[in-house]
């Protein structure tokens, strides 16, 4: 199941602005809600959640901080979390995919080659490999903020900012402490 989100201002084209917009960008939290992460997101005006949420509550939290828009992951049981599997955006005049599985066994696997290829999004941001990653193919900017969940391996825990202004997105990784604080829990 895939989703496509097209949130412009009233009376304004969804094309290139010169307002800039700061996204928070989360990942693989497994259930945990770190408050850690409530600086950091202080000031986004939304943020991405790429799979692996681990339950409603860890949205929830992060609902009052800002929009989420999220999609599942393999601990949510993709399409069965209620949470689409694939989602393609259109944020500060730019086109941004969010998916939970990108790579597999180190590789990016055939059917999300075929997805960028179709889709040509300008961001795509990721999570399953817990593994903090920038880096590009073509003229996509590939955003993996690492998990926010539990520590797992020797993987540092983070999340990510991106800042888009005037058509450029400048992806940014920062790093949480490595024990994380608190479960989710719903208020």
């Amino acid at each position: 199941m895939e989703h496509r989100s097209r949130r412009t201002q009233a009376g304004r084209s969804p094309g290139v602005t010169r307002r800039t917009l700061r996204l928070g960008v989360i990942a693989d939290t497994h259930g945990l809600y770190d408050p850690a992460v409530e600086p950091h997101f202080a000031s986004v005006s939304e943020i991405l959640h790429a799979g692996d949420i681990g339950g409603k509550d860890v949205i929830q939290c992060l609902r009052r901080l800002a929009p989420v828009t999220a999609v599942s992951g393999n601990v949510d049981g993709y399409e069965r979390s209620g949470w689409a599997r694939r989602v393609v955006l259109r944020r500060g005049g730019m086109t941004i995919v969010l998916c939970h599985v990108l790579y597999e066994n180190g590789r990016m696997n055939s059917e999300a080659q075929a997805w960028l290829d179709r889709e040509q999004p300008d961001v795509c941001i990721f999570g399953h490999s817990h593994r903090p990653t920038i880096d590009r193919r073509g003229r996509t900017i590939l955003f993996n903020p690492g998990s926010a969940g539990p520590k797992r391996f020797s993987l540092p825990r983070g999340v990510g900012i991106l800042t888009i202004t005037g058509g450029t997105a400048v992806p940014s990784l920062i790093q949480l402490e490595a024990r994380a604080w608190k479960r989710a829990e719903p208020r």
